[in-house]
């Protein structure tokens, strides 16, 4: 069976990427995205985990504020987004046991390689398995 395969532009991609690069030492968090169109747009969400170099909690008053202005613009959440400062780009037991969006990508973004950031892309099953989704980037 041949993987599933999304596309990102570029200037998301590039977006998420200095999010993490910026707090390097936190998991960083948000949501991404996309309108009927195809365009992509980033909300990244305050992270208020009690250990955030460990893992991630989105601030849940700027979650429901994030999904309002999404409604506002008629967008959806396409994928949920956060960093590993130290692990790498892939979930973790409790990213998987805490995954609350079934219909998103999660997308995870290691700084733990030599120099060049790692990202990757999961979708959540309905019997809770994670799969691996290709991840291609373009120009627009």
């Amino acid at each position: 069976m041949k993987k599933k395969e999304i596309v990102l532009p570029r200037k998301l991609v590039n977006e998420l990427l200095h999010c993490a690069q910026v707090a390097q030492d936190e998991e960083v968090c948000g949501f991404v995205s996309k309108n009927a169109e195809g365009q992509f747009n980033c909300y990244p969400i305050d992270n208020i985990a009690e250990q955030p170099t460990k893992r991630f909690l989105m601030d849940p008053e700027k979650q429901i504020s994030a999904i309002k202005c999404m409604r506002s613009k008629q967008e959806n959440v396409f994928a949920i987004y956060h960093s590993h400062p130290t692990a790498p780009a892939i979930p973790s037991a409790m990213d998987i046991e805490q995954a609350a969006y079934p219909d998103a990508y999660y997308l995870i973004i290691s700084l733990n390689t030599k120099g060049v950031l790692e990202m990757r892309c999961f979708e959540l099953l309905h019997d809770e398995n994670i799969v691996e989704v290709n991840l291609r980037m373009q120009e627009k």
